[in-house]
């Protein structure tokens, strides 16, 4: 069998990390593809990494495109295409712009990688995510969108330097909307399998609940030009070896839930098994009532998001 073939819609930053990242774990091939106005660059940055291969040892071929039917063949489509967020902007001021992204990259994908699994990064990504299903009609199992995975991620991180203990062992959730509402659910945060709440007071765990719920806005401010890049490509890349690998991961995604915790329609941050066949399920578990309030809260959010595609 020969590798696989992972395709990378959008040549920016996240796309360039994501690149490097899936060819240092010799996830397969990879395809850079952008505008045509773009492919020299995206071929400058891939033929650039074909050049670093020699230091770390990867075997993978890497090569930029401006002609989507590049696509063709993938096993996996990974979308990072979109105008990222600025100071001053919110997730969702960028709806009006990044849906005529998506309705393109949906057509593309459906004309030349129609089996592909795609996971989606481009904001407001509930709202992409949701119109890229209905752009494509691809089953539910084919499409995620990385929030869960990044939001999460961004929580162990500040418990772990909240505390001075290892990230790695540091287990937690974040559900919901990928946004202010988002969900960090306190009581299943553990570090080495004592909870959090034994270890930091209830004002400090809120703290840092609220700079999870911040933390893209604060790295926007703190860049002055753009959003995070190389959390968002680490975030996808868990993902998709969890798919290319079969590994049946638990990560926390924006799948589309019929029934689950009370959601249909939408596409929400749900911890979700993800192997070789996609999203293969999604993981319920009860919900106190001040944490399904906390869901209503955030699928209350993302139905104005989505409504405001008009789709």
């Amino acid at each position: 069998m020969g590798r696989k073939k992972i395709a990378l819609i959008g040549g920016g930053q996240i796309g360039g990390i994501l690149a490097m990242i899936c060819a240092e774990k010799e996830l397969g091939d990879v395809v850079m593809i952008d505008l045509p106005q773009m492919e020299g660059t995206v071929k400058g940055k891939m033929l650039d990494l074909m050049a670093s291969r020699p230091h770390d040892g990867y075997d993978v071929e890497l090569t930029g495109s401006g002609d989507f039917a590049a696509l063709k063949g993938a096993d996996i489509v990974l979308i990072t295409a979109g105008v990222p967020r600025k100071p001053g902007m919110t997730r969702d001021d960028l709806t009006e712009i990044n849906l005529k992204v998506m309705k393109s990259v949906a057509e593309s994908i459906k004309t030349h990688a129609p089996n592909a699994f795609v996971v989606l990064t481009t904001n407001p990504l509930d709202a992409m995510v949701y119109a890229f299903h209905k752009f494509t009609g691809f089953p539910k199992n084919q499409i995620v969108g990385m929030a869960g995975s990044l939001d999460t991620a961004r929580f162990k991180t500040f418990l772990a330097m909240e505390t001075g203990l290892s990230v790695q062992d540091v287990s937690a959730l974040v559900m919901g909307g990928h946004g202010p509402t988002m969900i960090p659910l306190i009581r299943t945060a553990t570090i080495g399998g004592v909870p959090i709440t034994d270890l930091l007071s209830a004002e400090k765990i809120e703290e840092i609940a609220e700079r999870t719920r911040e933390a893209g806005t604060e790295i926007v401010q703190l860049l002055g030009n753009g959003s995070a890049f190389y959390s968002p490509a680490a975030a996808v890349v868990e993902m998709a070896e969890a798919y290319l690998k079969d590994k049946k991961r638990v990560i926390p995604s924006a799948a589309l839930c019929e029934g689950e915790y009370g959601i249909d329609g939408y596409f929400m941050g749900v911890p979700c098994v993800i192997g070789a066949g996609g999203i293969e399920k999604i993981l319920e578990f009860e919900l106190t009532p001040e944490e399904q309030n906390l869901l209503e809260t955030t699928l209350n959010a993302v139905k104005t998001t989505v409504a405001e595609t008009g789709i």
